[in-house]
């Protein structure tokens, strides 16, 4: 039988099984929703280190994982700073064995925390990386010392909007100012290189890359496994974890878990997936290539930041963005990442696609008192 038909008799025998739990999807659904945009509501200066970690939560991070712990210090006349400290339980060690993506994660976070800061409080900020266990160390100024600029404003309103988009782009091309501004975003943060690709054939060249990395990859059980573990197939079982890949969001149908995790098993294939990514690549506009000047902690979590500062101006512009990161994290095809984007021996550290695109569905996040210390 082919994979069309295994796929077609699940669904019917799901359809016909599942029964009242399509009903409880359907529910569960609309929770979801409500859910997701209440994590969205505008920044509260009222509650404002609650606010700021929520907004620093809706950040870009590696499988919606959600690695950080945030602990808030206080002086004599009230907060002076929040330490994002990497929760390793969080981990996930087949896709990334030494914590890079983790520590991209918790930069992605602190850009959105230093510009909710900014903007949101009016406090002056800076940001220093604070060491492996600690992570990063955001200092805040007094409450009304800052003026936040207009791009930092922009971002700023973006954060609640951004959403990594996983599905096909419409191909239309960005104009030349806003590749301009999506490259001064990222270079605001020091230590990073960012090369933004729109030639079409070294698109096509990039794409190659990833579909041979992503065949590499899923050929392993154990990354197959893994990300399995990831993935959340029902808006129930979401909403139970709040974190994971929640299927909708990557433009695939809600399902009874046990459903979600038999077709997983057997119709999510490196042929099928490879087609997807081909068609997803094709339709961009654009792909982003992220270097760290350091390949250490602190210079990964600099990539997040900067790869955040990209993603929200992405946004601030009406675009959207999704990574490709597979030649990233098969250490064979890194060599040619960096070759392709003009950067021979440097390890690249984030790969990205953006381009126009209708909204899908919005991740959960876990709220701010789960994730504070």
């Amino acid at each position: 039988m082919s994979r069309r038909g295994v796929l077609t008799g699940l669904v019917a025998l799901g359809a016909v099984a599942a029964g009242g739990q399509m009903l409880s999807i359907s529910r569960d659904s609309r929770r979801y929703a409500e859910r997701a945009a209440a994590l969205r509501v505008p920044f509260d200066p009222s509650h404002e280190m609650p606010s700021l970690v929520r907004f620093a939560t809706l950040a870009a991070n590696a499988h919606n994982t959600q690695p950080w712990r945030f602990s808030v210090s206080e002086g004599k006349g009230g907060p002076t700073g929040i330490t994002i400290a990497p929760d390793l339980s969080r981990h996930t060690p087949v896709v990334d064995p030494d914590d890079h993506h983790l520590h991209v994660s918790l930069g992605c976070a602190a850009e959105n925390l230093a510009l909710a800061a900014e903007a949101g409080a009016e406090r002056e900020v800076e940001v220093a990386y604070a060491g492996e266990a600690e992570g990063v160390g955001i200092t805040l100024g007094r409450a009304g010392s800052a003026v936040a600029s207009e791009t930092t404003q922009a971002l700023f309103h973006s954060i609640p909007k951004r959403q990594s988009t996983r599905s096909v782009f419409d191909g239309r091309p960005v104009e030349a100012s806003d590749v301009g501004r999506l490259r001064d975003a990222a270079d605001a943060v020091a230590g990073v290189d960012t090369v933004i690709v729109t030639d079409r054939r070294q698109m096509t060249q990039v794409r190659d890359l990833v579909i041979s990395a992503n065949t590499r990859q899923m050929s392993d059980p154990a990354f197959m496994s893994e990300l399995e573990e990831w993935i959340r197939f029902s808006p129930g079982q979401a909403l139970e974890r709040e974190d994971g890949l929640y299927a909708p969001a990557s433009g695939n149908p809600a399902l009874p878990a046990w459903l979600g995790e038999l077709l997983f098993a057997r119709v999510v294939k490196a042929r099928s997936e490879n087609a997807r990514y081909s068609a997803q690549i094709d339709g961009s506009s654009g792909l982003a290539v992220f270097f760290a000047d350091q390949s250490s902690p602190d210079g990964w979590i600099a990539v997040g930041r900067a790869c955040q500062r990209f993603c929200l101006m992405a946004t601030a512009l009406g675009m959207k963005t999704a990574f490709v990161n597979q030649p990233v994290e098969v250490e064979a095809f890194r060599a040619d990442l960096s070759a392709l984007a003009g950067m021979k021996g440097r390890r690249p550290d984030l790969l990205l696609r953006f381009g126009y695109a209708p909204s899908l569905p919005y991740s959960l996040r876990r709220p701010a008192e789960k994730v504070m210390a």
